[in-house]
């Protein structure tokens, strides 16, 4: 059994999803690992991670549109250090995940045909995330 840890940056330009799929690939294949689990870690409360459709971009709009309206931006929330958006991003980081567990199977994430990755920004100035990798197989 090998294990195999890393450190993703992903760098969001704004609120909304950011596919890391290509990203995570890529690093899957050169850890050589051709079964096993790869977990994903968010280490962040004002982001997240989602495994969603990779393929209609109307997808990713609907979903950003949805966690707008469940948890929006108001001056009415008492923990406001960072402004308005602060408090709805830890919201919809509750409503989410900050991790993920993704088969690996024949050196290659098991995801689905229009399965992709995504960090899940929640705020509305771009930021510097960082995603952590793990993978452990054989």
């Amino acid at each position: 059994m090998r294990q195999a840890t890393d450190r993703l940056e992903v760098r969001t330009q704004r609120q909304g999803l950011v596919e890391i799929s290509d990203a995570v690939a890529d690093w899957v294949a050169r850890q050589g690992t051709t079964e096993g689990l790869l977990t994903l870690f968010c280490r962040h409360t004002s982001a997240s991670l989602l495994i969603q459709e990779n393929a209609a971009p109307a997808v990713r709009g609907d979903i950003e549109r949805y966690f707008a309206r469940i948890a929006p931006e108001s001056r009415e929330y008492v923990h406001d250090d960072e402004g308005p958006d602060d408090m709805p991003a830890h919201l919809r980081t509750a409503l989410t995940a900050v991790s993920l567990s993704i088969p690996v199977l024949d050196g290659r994430m098991a995801l689905g045909t229009w399965q992709g990755i995504y960090l899940f920004e929640h705020r509305v100035r771009p930021h510097r995330r960082e995603i952590v990798l793990h993978l452990l197989g054989e």
